[in-house]
């Protein structure tokens, strides 16, 4: 087990020679044509085991997730044993709730040894400084948004939410995934310039000295690989069009699977 440590400033990680962190965000599964997409990632994941020391999921893995007390979504039994399967072997999972799948408590904790955040977080590693998040709700303006997120987020909305039949909660879930853009191609994701990208405009709002050297994440699903003054940002895109991901071994890139290094 590598050396892991809470600081004020991050959590520390010991990445070992020859080996490499793996980023990766939003395959949406549950969409409609999303079980293509599990069998890449599935490749992928074990395509990467040989040098792969720490694994980050950075949110909306699944396009709707809900854990009852004794009932969680079907499907998806390819990609979660593919993880059990890799935790097994000592590769640690790190896991970011995206605004999809908020309503993660604590089953792929406890099944399978994943860590589990709701909020962005800061890791030390390789003397670099990487805050990883999914990137919803981030950054300044999107009020709709970020009122939905709260009332989402309420433990009280989650509460009547468990009151309706597993049945009749999916199918509500499931009718608008069918809708959502991602699953028809409708996408226009174009960079909208700085002073218009949430995330760019977070960044630039935090003060230089307590800016991250490297910031991770998702949400967007516009594969970005920019500097922003001292700082590299990228952003993961999603699996449903693009396969791209991320990975650190002292510099960060991103790249296409098949593509690899």
């Amino acid at each position: 087990m590598a050396l892991r440590t809470q600081s004020e400033t991050g959590i520390k990680l010991q990445l070992k020679e020859g080996k490499k962190i793996y980023f990766a965000s939003d395959l949406h599964l549950g969409i409609p044509g999303s079980k293509q997409v599990e069998y890449f990632f599935v490749s992928w994941l074990e395509s990467i085991r040989i040098d792969c020391q720490y694994l980050f999921l950075v949110g909306d893995i699944f396009d709707f997730w809900f854990e009852y007390k004794h009932v969680v979504p079907r499907g998806h039994v390819r990609l979660l044993g593919k993880l059990a399967e890799l935790a097994d072997s000592g590769i640690e999972i790190y896991c970011f709730t995206g605004n999809h799948d908020m309503w993660m408590f604590g089953y792929l904790e406890q099944e399978i040894g994943i860590k589990l955040y709701r909020k962005p977080q800061r890791f030390l590693v390789a003397g670099k400084t990487i805050e990883v998040g999914h990137g919803d709700g981030l950054g300044p303006g999107d009020r709709g948004y970020k009122f939905i997120k709260s009332v989402f987020s309420c433990r009280f909305s989650q509460w009547l939410f468990a009151r309706l039949h597993p049945n009749f909660a999916f199918g509500i879930a499931h009718y608008f995934s069918r809708r959502s853009r991602i699953a028809n191609g409708d996408s226009d994701e174009v960079f909208k310039g700085d002073e218009k990208e949430y995330l760019v405009q977070y960044i630039l709002k935090t003060q230089k000295n307590e800016r991250a050297d490297i910031y991770i994440f998702g949400h967007r699903h516009l594969p970005l690989n920019m500097k922003i003054e001292n700082s590299h940002y990228i952003n993961l895109g999603e699996w449903v069009h693009h396969k791209t991901y991320a990975i650190f071994d002292g510099e960060v890139q991103l790249l296409i699977f098949p593509e690899k290094n």
